[in-house]
């Protein structure tokens, strides 16, 4: 029997991801966390752990113990992009040795910068090291504007930059070919899936081309970021509160400026209601207004963050039961349950990415419906849902 080569392409990634899985359960077995050494501890596993959460200015990937008793990291600096007191500062993170304990102190441009829990601050003039206060805030220090590659911007590149690949690649193959081979056999379904589910339903027949672009873009991006994120080397695009800001913040405007008579007329003056009533509804209408982008970036950002600490939590049981169940057990059992945790986290981080695209078709489809319109018919003769029964089933 024939195999085709879509499913063999979507069995290469999904090993792929459940191989990372395993392959980061036993690099952070024996991880470090600053390369003080081996994580041991219950509050070295949860400083570890927030540190994997927050953004970085070095690309780590792993470290290990030298001939010469020293732990090393492998790995590489990002580049460190200031608008600093004194003007545009530009350097390698490689400059302050690894740390991000503000002991390091880098002078560029006539200013003096140290990295605070991976955070650049520029001390103040005449100040040789960072001082902290009582709220455990630095005293002598302010933050820069920083236009830093950090690790999550380096990710954001990456998957750009596959995005652009895989999508140009797959519009070539249309020009010479109506059925696309190789990878474009699994982009070419999704995409059919996303315009056929997703915006059509949502948007309308007449009008979901128009946000075609944006919806797809979303939901490859988001799908992309969190299959990255499963993967060694330890992205975490969408845990980023500021990227799910961003995220939303797209579907706020893009609603907002397509917004036609009948939606800010159901936000402003309901129609069909007491006068006093309508008063009433104007704050409460504004405030779901906003309320709608906020569930989408929350949303987003929560369950990817809890599904990155459940998969550290599930690697950390060879350390934390090593005395219940010995190197070996507690290793065994730390390794099937990270991989039975990672094969859900490939179905979250599709679903993920299908909630925000189809909650960001519904709200456009919201905006631009037509309140004053008559149903089309099928060929029986029957009615035709459109954007707005679905909008009114959904709420």
């Amino acid at each position: 029997m024939k195999i085709t080569s879509l499913p063999i392409h979507f069995l290469a990634v999904i090993s792929f991801l459940l191989c990372g899985s395993l392959i980061n359960a036993q690099e952070h077995s024996v991880a470090e966390a600053n390369d003080e050494g081996p994580v041991n501890t219950q509050q070295e596993i949860t400083d570890y752990t927030n540190h994997h959460l927050k953004d970085s200015h070095d690309f780590h990937l792993f470290s290990y113990q030298g001939s010469d008793g020293e732990r090393h990291s492998v790995g590489f600096s990002l580049p460190i992009i200031l608008w600093a007191s004194n003007g545009p500062v530009a350097f390698m993170s490689s400059e302050f040795h690894h740390d991000i304990d503000g002991e390091v102190v880098v002078k560029k441009g006539g200013s003096r910068f140290v990295n605070l829990h991976d955070k650049i601050y520029e001390l103040e003039e005449g100040a040789d090291a960072i001082v902290m206060g009582e709220d455990h805030h630095p005293e002598n220090a302010h933050k820069p504007f920083d236009l830093s590659i950090t690790k999550s911007v380096l990710g954001i590149l990456v998957v750009g930059l596959l995005l652009i690949f895989w999508f140009a690649s797959l519009g070539k193959q249309y020009k010479k070919k109506k059925i696309p081979t190789g990878f474009g056999r699994i982009l070419e379904p999704l995409v059919i899936y996303v315009r056929d589910e997703i915006a059509r339903p949502n948007i309308g027949e007449h009008k979901y081309r128009k946000y075609m672009g944006f919806l797809l873009t979303v939901f490859f991006f988001i799908w992309v970021s969190n299959l990255l994120g499963m993967t060694p080397f330890g992205f975490n695009i969408t845990g980023q509160i500021a990227v799910t800001v961003c995220l939303a913040l797209f579907t706020f405007f893009i609603v907002q400026f397509s917004g036609n008579k009948d939606y800010w007329k159901h936000i402003f003056w309901m129609p069909d209601v007491p006068v006093i009533m309508k008063i009433i509804l104007i704050p409460i209408e504004v405030l779901g207004m906003l309320t709608k982008p906020f569930s989408l970036l929350i949303r987003l950002f929560a369950n990817i963050t809890a599904g990155h600490v459940v998969v550290m939590g599930l690697i950390a049981l060879m350390i934390t039961l090593k005395a219940q169940f010995g190197a070996v057990g507690s290793t065994g059992l730390s390794l099937v349950l990270t991989l039975f945790i990672s094969v859900i986290e490939i179905l979250v981080a599709f679903l993920q990415a299908f909630i925000f695209t189809m909650l960001s078709a519904l709200f456009i489809g919201m905006a631009v419906a037509e309140h004053d319109h008559h149903h089309e018919h099928d060929a029986a003769g029957h009615e035709i849902d459109d954007v707005e029964d679905v909008r009114e089933e959904f709420v």
